[in-house]
């Protein structure tokens, strides 16, 4: 481990030798034990204002529901002030306005947000400078959570402080209302930056108290613009436009005169800038192997594997891998039918033994690449039998939580409603963002799975089908309760039969039933029961006795009634009349809202069931 101290002292030597320019923080941001302060001081006119941020769209936060997430932002400002639809996708790296609320926290300003950990591999310095790309700080993670740098796992759920500011009295005078936090960027220097936002240097140089109107500015920090009003007529908002990138070539040697000395510290400091994010670089892999070094004693050349395959590219496993991670298959490890719980390099995956040929599903999964689709780690053919291995979900499928749960805490609206969002945008994803889009011709509860943080995500791709190639189709293959009518009467496949589904899912969710309702005269369907309730006379009434006695409450129905006649917009059976899976991400924002506003947080209790 000397190599790696060696390296540690020597970033540590360098970070340390760069003092902050009174608010401009430089590059001291990035040492994470700086005992200093590294968010804006409470020196505006007023405690708490209205601030922005820029944040580049980077998948899987690349759309304006899943920013807002992650920045606690209001997904209707978002739109607004982007000029955008509240469910537009955004392109990669596309610069993206943030409104944010920015209050004094003691002696700093700070916008606060929560992160939930989603991988093993997470540090503090990632989730600043990687996640938050340089809007929150490590140093200022460390001191708002309890949690050690080693001991970040998922699940966990941070406070993030993010970095704004209000303007001074001094700026106010002088016609700024806002202060927007922007980070730098490779080949940023402020005169770029100031006919970007058209905004004076001298205003932006007097904002972050910077010496000279050239100051060495380095990527992952911050520096803060003053706008004289709100920023939604900037080029964020042009998709034409492109960001320079600084050339770190040295010019010929005939430039090198005494007349040129500008352009010589432009070099000196694209020089300086390209050197430290090579350090930067090598600090996060070394960072990388040593934290998963001490999360499990495997061996360095595994770790360094592990890391190489940090992407979506699914990886080709050996069958004798899989028998190791599965104990031979063995009943202990077996979730559900062909389903197995396995660990691979210390991490838990969910090992499925498919039947047919995987090549169409792995090719499929392969191109897909969404939060609230199963993500496919890897594969195996062995002696003609095929493997497919999923990222592992521990709370199993939406049918074992809906029938094994019983406690109110645990099935609460909120949750609810969030996972027939998860659904929703999911499905709204495949239809319209993927190329060509699916059709996954077989939505129902069972294939919907949830991870430890009760988020869903759409699995089983066995049966999807490209919508260009949709038609109709002579062997009708599904889950009986959620074929559409045109596909068991006509064989016909189009995206409108996903929505059917979707709809008796929503079903479930709201009555905790199966979508074959078994009783003592035989079986019924459940949204034939649902649809027959909802057209009779006191139809809330006897909606709210269908419903599941541990899943109602007395105020239930203010929001079971609205999400059932949701449903039977899916159940219509002409499919032209069905609503787009685009109108049903909205219809549910708007009843998320609603529901946040009237349920208190409630405490989850998780099972520990898996699958996929």
């Amino acid at each position: 481990m000397n190599w790696l101290l060696n390296i540690l002292c020597i970033l540590n030597f360098l970070i340390s030798c760069t003092k902050a320019q009174q608010e401009y923080s430089a590059n001291s941001v990035l040492n994470c034990n700086n005992k200093y302060e590294t968010n804006y001081s409470c020196n505006g006119r007023n405690s708490t204002c209205q601030a922005f941020l820029i944040f580049r769209a980077r998948n899987p936060y690349n759309s304006v529901p899943g920013i807002a997430a992650l920045m606690s932002s209001n997904i209707s400002e978002i739109a607004r002030i982007n000029n955008v639809t509240r469910l537009t996708f955004f392109t990669p790296e596309r610069e993206v306005i943030i409104p944010v609320s920015c209050s004094c926290s003691g002696l700093y300003y700070q916008a606060k947000t929560m992160y939930y950990i989603p991988a093993p591999i997470e540090t503090y310095f990632m989730i600043a400078n990687g996640t938050y790309q340089g809007l929150s700080t490590c140093n200022a993670l460390q001191r708002q959570n309890i949690y050690d740098e080693f001991n970040l796992r998922p699940g966990l759920e941070l406070q993030v402080p993010l970095r704004c500011a209000c303007p001074t009295a001094k700026q106010a005078a002088k016609g700024s209302k806002y202060l927007m936090t922007y980070s730098i960027d490779v080949g940023d220097d402020i005169l770029k930056i100031s006919k970007r936002f058209n905004v004076s240097v001298k205003h932006i140089v007097e904002a972050n108290g910077f010496l000279n109107e050239n100051p060495l500015l380095f990527p992952f920090t911050t520096i803060l613009i003053p706008l004289p009003s709100e920023p939604s007529n900037l080029d964020t908002g042009n998709e034409n436009y492109t960001k320079p990138v600084k050339s770190f070539s040295p010019p010929p040697a005939a430039n090198f005169s005494r007349g040129k000395s500008k352009r010589n510290l432009y070099i000196v400091s694209g020089v300086a800038t390209g050197f430290f994010l090579l350090l930067l670089v090598v600090f996060w892999v070394i960072l990388l192997v040593f934290f998963k070094k001490r999360a499990s004693e495997v061996p360095c050349e595994d770790i360094l594997v592990e890391i190489a395959n940090i992407d979506h590219v699914p990886k080709v496993f050996k069958f004798k891998e899989l028998k190791h991670a599965t104990l031979n298959f063995g009943s202990k490890n077996q979730i559900k039918g062909s389903v197995y719980r396995g660990v691979l390099k210390g991490e838990i995956l969910a090992v499925k033994k498919a039947i047919t040929d995987i090549s169409k599903e792995v090719n499929m999964l392969h191109k897909i690449n969404h939060f609230n689709v199963i993500k496919l780690c890897g594969y195996c053919e062995h002696k003609g039998s095929f493997f497919l291995v999923f990222e592992y979900m521990k709370n199993g499928s939406l049918r074992e939580w809906l029938t094994k749960t019983k406690s109110r805490d645990t099935i609460s609206w909120k949750k609810r409603i969030q996972i027939a969002l998860d659904v929703a945008n999911g499905l709204h994803y495949l239809h319209c963002f993927t190329n060509p889009g699916y059709i996954h011709k077989n939505i129902n509860s069972r294939n919907i799975l949830l991870d430890s943080n009760f988020r869903a995500k759409i699995a089983n791709f066995s049966l999807a089908k490209e919508t260009d190639t949709s038609g109709t189709t002579r062997k009708v293959v599904g889950t009986t309760g959620y074929m559409a009518p045109e596909y068991l009467e006509t064989g016909s496949v189009t995206s409108k039969m996903d929505i059917y589904a979707f709809g008796v899912v929503l079903l479930e969710l709201v009555t905790g039933k199966d979508a074959v309702i078994v009783e003592e005269g035989g079986e019924t369907l459940l949204s034939v029961a649902v649809a027959a309730v909802m057209e009779g006379e006191n139809a809330e009434t006897v909606l709210d006795g269908f419903i599941e006695a541990h899943m109602r409450e007395d105020d239930d129905l203010e929001i079971a009634f609205p999400v059932a006649s949701l449903s039977l917009r899916c159940l219509t059976r002409e499919p032209s009349n069905r609503p787009s899976m685009e109108e049903m991400v909205s219809c549910l924002l708007k009843i998320q809202v609603n529901v946040h506003k009237t349920e208190q947080p409630v405490r989850i209790e998780t099972m520990d069931i898996g699958g996929v």
